[in-house]
């Protein structure tokens, strides 16, 4: 349970009475804070504790929600822009009152309908959350423990020469390289993916695959599964077109046929001219 109040966080609180605009949610220093109506199931009972999303109504004053929006407090999203005015722009971030981007705080002009990579934070004179197109400042170095094939979630941020950059759970920077890539990808897009590796700057190389002998695991299983679901037999094999194997397993036909002659070592498929047959 929060010791106290934290706008821009999830906190966890205590229902500590019921009103008519709503339930009254109370953290150990006594603080409350309204959750108003629209948030209240029957599930709801004075004594429980409940997990909310704090940040400021439209009169700047602290409200509870149970909705989740697309980014808290130092962490990064790519949203869309709802209505532009002189002194900044608004975005939805996915809660009813969208997030104010100052004009200070934009490196070029914000336009109706355009996506743009923001991340949110605490304006301290106000106490409300603002949104902020420099992002620099919440990232940091990944630590150690990004070991090769960690599972990851990352938001991609910008198309470069090399492939794509990337920012990892909101605080680390990280690349795919373009010849690594085998499926669509877009500026915005979530993805779960994999480290290769940490680099000694701090920045983490990344794979939308499993790497070496586990990728090899991972494209037999995936292949396996599939030979299930198809009554034992698919038409490919070793000779089928690379962007067949593409578009079909998601896999490079590198990957492929690694994944092929890992199967048929285990004697659990035989390849023949006309397609896979399981044993």
């Amino acid at each position: 349970m929060n010791e106290t109040l934290k706008i821009g966080e999830i906190n966890i609180l205590v229902i500590d009475r019921d009103t008519t605009p709503g339930l009254f949610l109370r953290a150990l220093d006594e603080s409350d804070i309204l959750l108003p109506n629209q948030y209240v199931t029957d599930t709801m009972h004075i004594g429980d504790t409940i997990d909310v999303f704090v940040y400021t109504d439209s009169e700047d004053r602290p409200v509870a929600t149970t909705s989740t929006p697309k980014a808290m407090v130092n962490e990064i999203a790519f949203v869309e822009v709802v209505d532009t005015t002189a002194i900044g722009a608004f975005i939805d971030w996915g809660l009813p009152k969208d997030l104010f981007i100052p004009r200070v705080y934009q490196k070029r002009p914000f336009t109706l309908g355009e996506k743009r990579l923001i991340r949110v934070i605490l304006d301290e004179k106000t106490n409300r959350l603002v949104g902020t197109e420099k992002i620099s400042g919440a990232l940091i170095d990944a630590p150690k423990t990004f070991y090769p094939n960690t599972p990851v979630e990352f938001i991609i941020i910008a198309k470069t020469p090399l492939g794509y950059k990337a920012i990892i759970d909101h605080r680390y920077e990280g690349m795919i390289y373009a010849n690594e890539v085998f499926e669509t990808v877009r500026v915005g897009d979530i993805k779960h993916g994999f480290v290769k590796q940490r680099r000694d700057d701090g920045k983490l190389d990344l794979s939308l695959q499993m790497i070496g002998k586990a990728k090899a695991s991972n494209a037999a299983d995936k292949i396996y599964e599939m030979l299930a679901k198809n009554g034992g037999m698919l038409p490919y094999n070793y000779k089928s077109d690379p962007e067949v194997i593409q578009k079909i397993f998601g896999l490079s036909k590198k990957n492929f046929k690694s994944a092929l002659t890992q199967l048929v070592d285990n004697k659990k498929i035989t390849v023949q001219e006309n397609g896979i047959y399981g044993i």
